[in-house]
C-alpha cells in the first residue's frame, strides 16, 4: 500500500509533470546553447587577429633588443650577457647550424597569423620550429651581420586555451545558465500550475486557499476571477446545505404523522409494509441531506480512541445478513476529531460497500476493514469486492448527488454517502483516496493525523 495518498504526492510532483515548464525551459536551453556557441565562435575569430599581432609585435622586439644588446655588447661580454637574458627573462640564443634537427610548429590558425607577421616585421627569411634538437619551444631564426642564431621563447606564447578549459569553461556556463532556465521556467509557469491545481481542486469539490492577486496584470486579473468564481461557488454551496437543511427539518414532521397514521390505520399488513418502507427511505433520504448540511463544529474535536470506534462500527455492521467483514484494527490508535461525524462517515462507507459491492453469484458483500499506522497518519481502509468503478468516474463519487449507474438502480439513497464521508475527511484536516482493487472491487483509503 501506499504510505501516503496519491493526490499529495501529484501535488508535489506536479511541477515536474508540467509540460508548458519543461517547453519553456528546453527553448531556453536551446537558445542559450546556440548563443553560447555563436559566442564562443565569434570570440575566437574575433580574438585571432588581435592577438597574432600582439604575439608579432612582442617577438619582434624581443628580436631586435637581443640582436642591439649583442651588436653593441663587448665580444668577450657576449656568454655572460647570453646566460643572464636566459635567466632574467627566460631568452635563449643558440647558434644556427645545418645539421640542426627542427620539427615545424602546430598548423594553427593563431601559428600561420603570427609566422607571417614576424615575417612582414623581420625577414622573409625568418625560420620558425616547434622543437630544435629534442629541445621544445618557440624558436625564431635571426642573424647579426652573416652569422644566423635561434631565439627560443616559452612554447606558452602560441599556445590559446585548450579544448578542455573551454569545454570546462563552457561546461560551468551552462550549468549556471540552466539553472537560470530552470529558475525562469518556474517563475513563468508557477502562477499557471497554481491556477491549474485550483481548478481541480474545485473540479473534485474541494475549496482550495484563495490565489495570489499579485504579479503581472494578467496574472492579478485571472487569479482574481478564480478567487470570485469560487467565492460564488462557495456560496450557492453553503446556500443550497442551508435550504435542504430547511426543507428536510420541515419534512419530518409529516413524516412522523404519517407514520403513526399507517400504524394506527386498518391498512392490510402488506400495505403497511409497503408505506412504512417508503417512509422509512424517506427518513433515510432526509437524515442524509441533514448530515451534509450540518455546519463543521471544530470546538466538538477532541482526543478519540479510533480503534475502539472502529471495532464497535464493525460490531453493529456484522449483524447485516448480506454482508461478510473481515477486519484487521491495530489497537490504541488515537485522533483528535469528532467522533459523531467520524463514525458518520465510516457507517456511510460500510453501507456503501455492503449495497455495491455484492458478489453477482452470492449476492452478498464481502468487506475488509483495516486500520493502521503510517508514521504520523492513521489510515482507514474500506474495501469490498464487487464490480468497482470505471476509473474515469471515480472523481465523480465524490460530488453531491452524484450516484454512477450501478447505483442508479438502487431505490436507497440521494448520492451523498460519499460526499459525507469527504466533507467530513476536510474537516479533519485529513486525505481521502478511492481507487479500484487489484482483482475487483472498490477500495476507499482516509488519511487522518495521528494524536
Amino acid at each position: 500500500m501506499a504510505s501516503r495518498p496519491e493526490g499529495a504526492l501529484a501535488r508535489e510532483r506536479s511541477w515536474l509533470r508540467s509540460g508548458l515548464l519543461w517547453r519553456t525551459f528546453f527553448l531556453l536551453a536551446f537558445l542559450i546553447a546556440v548563443s553560447m556557441a555563436a559566442w564562443v565562435a565569434s570570440f575566437r575569430v574575433v580574438e585571432r587577429t588581435p592577438r597574432s599581432e600582439q604575439i608579432a609585435a612582442q617577438v619582434d622586439s624581443i628580436v631586435t633588443i637581443t640582436r642591439a644588446a649583442l651588436l653593441h655588447s663587448a665580444p668577450m661580454l657576449r656568454r655572460e650577457l647570453l646566460l643572464d637574458l636566459a635567466i632574467t627573462q627566460g631568452i635563449r640564443i643558440y647558434p644556427k647550424e645545418l645539421t640542426d634537427k627542427m620539427e615545424a610548429l602546430p598548423d594553427t590558425e593563431l601559428v600561420r597569423l603570427v609566422t607571417t607577421n614576424v615575417r612582414r616585421r623581420l625577414d622573409n627569411r625568418t625560420e620558425f620550429a616547434g622543437e630544435v634538437n629534442g629541445e621544445e619551444g618557440f624558436w625564431v631564426s635571426f642573424y647579426i651581420e652573416d652569422d644566423d642564431y635561434w631565439l627560443m621563447l616559452d612554447s606558452d606564447l602560441i599556445e590559446g586555451a585548450s579544448s578542455i578549459q573551454w569545454i570546462g569553461w563552457a561546461g560551468v556556463t551552462l550549468l549556471l545558465s540552466l539553472v537560470g532556465a530552470v529558475f525562469i521556467s518556474r517563475l513563468i509557469n508557477q502562477p499557471l500550475a497554481r491556477l491549474s491545481t485550483a481548478a481541480r481542486a474545485i473540479a473534485r469539490g474541494k475549496s482550495p486557499p484563495r490565489l495570489p492577486e499579485s504579479g503581472p496584470a494578467e496574472i492579478r486579473e485571472a487569479n482574481r476571477s478564480f478567487n470570485q468564481m469560487a467565492q460564488d461557488l462557495k456560496q450557492v454551496e453553503s446556500d443550497r446545505a442551508v435550504i435542504l437543511a430547511g426543507i428536510s427539518h420541515d419534512l419530518r414532521t409529516p413524516i412522523a404523522r404519517m407514520l403513526l397514521e399507517v400504524e394506527m390505520g386498518t391498512l392490510s399488513d402488506e400495505a403497511k409494509r409497503g408505506m412504512q418502507s417508503d417512509l422509512a427511505q424517506m427518513e433515510s433520504i432526509i437524515a442524509q441531506f441533514l448530515d451534509y448540511a450540518r455546519p463543521a463544529e471544530p470546538s466538538t474535536h477532541a482526543n478519540l480512541d479510533l480503534s475502539a470506534l472502529v471495532q464497535q462500527l464493525i460490531q453493529e455492521a456484522q449483524r447485516a445478513p448480506d454482508l461478510e467483514l473481515q477486519s484487521h484494527i491495530a489497537d490504541r490508535l488515537h485522533v483528535h476529531g469528532n467522533a459523531v461525524e467520524l463514525a458518520r462517515a465510516l457507517s456511510n462507507l460500510i453501507e456503501n460497500a455492503r449495497r455495491y459491492g455484492k458478489s453477482p453469484d452470492s449476492g452478498r458483500a464481502h468487506i475488509e476493514v483495516n486500520l493502521r499506522r503510517d508514521q504520523s497518519n492513521i489510515v482507514i481502509e474500506v474495501a469490498d469486492h464487487g464490480a468497482g468503478i470505471p476509473d474515469p468516474q471515480i472523481p465523480y463519487l465524490l460530488r453531491p448527488f452524484t450516484r454512477m449507474d450501478t447505483a442508479r438502480s438502487q431505490a436507497n439513497g440521494a448520492g451523498l454517502g460519499l460526499a459525507i464521508v469527504d466533507r467530513v475527511v476536510q474537516r479533519h484536516r485529513g486525505q481521502l483516496e478511492i481507487k479500484n482493487r487489484e482483482g475487483g472491487g472498490l477500495a476507499v483509503r482516509i488519511w487522518l493525523k495521528s494524536a
